[in-house]
């Protein structure tokens, strides 16, 4: 049978209370809690309103301001961007799919190298995953960069089957609009 959800409360004095201890915690608390995979809700203890992303926001925000932030200002600024527009869900289900991906991947490195050098040896592990993330970085940059060519390569081609299929369907008006002004 699976956990119950963890009820946080969040009162107007911006204190956050764990129903579970009965007690307050803090924002570190909370990212503890992610970091261990506990299933949580965060509730407005007024309203009742889920107030989970609106922390898990501020939790990546106080990260961010830290020495080393995970996102640059242009993946930021293409997020906005995608904000009303009809890819947004496609992209939150595509950035959702490539983290567990990322996720498994991780696993299987750790249990592989737990394999290899043996569960307790953690200096050779923390040695191979610095080689690893030296590697990975690059790695990950061409992955993409393939993949970015791809999808650019698969877009023109729907735009060129699209042309030709409008040109076979209406045969009377000009392939390009500007070739149908007089000079």
């Amino acid at each position: 049978m699976s956990e119950a959800v963890r009820l946080i409360k969040k009162y107007p004095n911006r204190r956050l209370y764990d129903t579970k201890t009965s007690a307050y915690i803090t924002l570190g608390d909370v990212k503890e809690l992610v970091l261990k995979f506990e299933n949580f809700k965060v509730i407005d203890a007024k309203t009742g309103d889920d107030l989970t992303r609106s922390i898990l926001f501020q939790i990546i925000l106080e990260e961010e301001a830290g020495a080393v932030p995970l996102f640059s200002c242009d993946l930021l600024s293409g997020f906005i961007r995608f904000y009303g527009s009809t890819s947004q869900n496609m992209l939150g289900k595509y950035l959702e799919n490539n983290m567990k991906t990322f996720v498994d991947f991780q696993q299987k490195l750790q249990e592989q190298s737990r394999t290899m050098y043996g569960g307790d040896s953690a200096t050779v592990q923390a040695d191979f995953w610095n080689q690893f993330l030296n590697f990975q970085q690059p790695a990950m940059q061409n992955m993409m960069s393939t993949y970015m060519d791809q999808s650019k390569k698969m877009f023109q081609s729907m735009q060129d089957q699209l042309k030709t299929q409008t040109r076979t369907m209406f045969p009377a008006f000009p392939a390009n609009p500007a070739d149908n002004v007089e000079k």
